[in-house]
C-alpha cells in the first residue's frame, strides 16, 4: 500500500462521493489532501511535493487538471518527480478513460494506493507540456458539448462529411507539416497530435496510440472535393491507413507552421501560434496504470 498525496481540484472538494472515497481510502494507508483554490496552486503544490520527497501524487480532476499537473511535474528534474495516479473527476476524463483507470472514486483510489507505475511519454508543444491530445483547426472546437452529429462526423458516422463541412461553412487552414523524413504542404480541416487515444468526450482519434512507445500518432483531415466524400469516410474508418485525405503518421516529433494562427488546444487548453513544434518526451512521467491497460506496450 502506498502513502499518497492528492492534489484535488478545489471545485470538486465538496463532492460527497469524493470525500467518502478519501475517508475510506485512509483505512488502508495514509492519504493527504491538498485542494487548489486559485491559479498557480497546482505548480506550487507540485513543487512542494517534489521538495518534500512525496513518492506518489494523485491528481483529482479532469483532463485539464491532469495536463496542469504534468506541466508542473516537467518543471522538475526527473529524479524528483513523484509517481502520478489519477482520480478522474472531470466531465469527460478522456485520458483516464482510454487508460482504463476506474471512473468510480473508490476504485480509482484503490488503484492509486496499490497499482504499479509505468514510465510513459508526455509531449512538449513549444514551451508547454501535455499528455493526451492536441487538436487543431476545426478540431480545436470539439468539446463535450459538441453536437452528436459533429462527433459522428469525426468518427466517420452516418452524416456525409461534405454536407457537414458545407453547412458549417468553415475553411481549411493552409500550412506545412514537417516530419523527420518529409514535409507536406496542404490544407488541413482537422488535425490532432496524439499521445493518448481520445478527446472531446469519448471521440477516438488515435485508437491504436500507445503512451509509452516514444511516438506521436498524428491524424489530419485535409481539404477534399465533394465527390471524394465516400473515400474520406472509408479512410476515416481504417485507423491503420494513411490515405489520400486522412493522413496518419507515427513520429517522435512534428512541426506545424502556417501564415494564419490555427486554433489549437492542448488537452483542452488553448494555444495560439503560427508555428508549433511537438516533441515526444519519452518515459518522463511515471503513471499508475491498471495491469492490462491497453495504452501501454505489452
Amino acid at each position: 500500500m502506498h502513502h499518497i498525496r492528492i492534489i484535488l481540484n478545489g471545485k470538486k472538494a465538496a463532492q460527497e462521493t469524493v470525500r467518502t472515497a478519501i475517508f475510506n481510502a485512509r483505512s488502508h494507508s495514509p492519504v493527504e489532501v491538498r485542494a487548489t483554490w486559485e491559479a498557480g496552486d497546482v505548480a506550487r503544490l507540485v513543487a512542494e511535493a517534489c521538495t518534500e520527497g512525496c513518492q506518489r501524487l494523485v491528481v483529482g480532476g479532469g483532463d485539464g487538471t491532469v495536463k496542469e499537473i504534468v506541466e508542473a511535474l516537467m518543471q522538475h528534474p526527473a529524479e524528483q518527480r513523484p509517481e502520478l495516479a489519477i482520480l478522474p473527476l472531470g466531465t469527460a476524463n478522456d485520458f483516464a478513460t482510454a487508460c482504463q483507470i476506474p471512473a468510480a472514486a473508490e476504485a480509482a483510489l484503490t488503484l492509486a494506493q496499490t497499482g504499479s507505475a509505468t514510465a510513459v511519454d508526455c509531449v512538449k508543444a513549444n514551451d508547454e507540456y501535455f499528455i493526451n491530445i492536441a487538436s487543431g483547426g476545426f478540431g480545436a472546437h470539439i468539446t463535450t458539448t459538441t453536437p452528436v452529429e459533429l462527433k459522428n462526423f469525426l468518427g466517420g458516422g452516418a452524416y456525409t462529411l461534405n454536407g457537414l463541412v458545407q453547412s458549417l461553412n468553415f475553411k481549411p487552414y493552409q500550412g506545412r507539416l514537417t516530419l523527420p523524413d518529409q514535409s507536406i504542404d496542404g490544407e488541413v480541416i482537422i488535425g490532432a497530435v496524439c499521445n493518448g487515444r481520445q478527446a472531446g468526450g469519448g471521440q477516438q482519434l488515435a485508437p491504436q496510440a500507445l503512451i509509452d512507445d516514444g511516438l506521436l500518432d498524428i491524424i489530419a483531415l485535409v481539404g477534399f472535393p465533394p465527390e471524394a466524400t465516400l473515400q474520406v469516410l472509408q479512410e476515416l474508418r481504417d485507423p491503420s491507413l494513411n490515405g489520400q485525405y486522412i493522413k496518419r503518421f507515427k513520429t517522435p516529433w512534428a512541426e506545424w507552421a502556417s501564415d494564419n494562427r490555427i486554433p489549437t488546444n492542448l488537452d483542452g487548453e488553448p494555444i495560439a501560434a503560427h508555428r508549433i513544434r511537438f516533441d515526444i518526451v519519452p518515459r518522463s512521467i511515471r503513471l499508475v496504470l491498471p495491469a492490462h491497460s491497453p495504452v501501454k506496450q505489452g
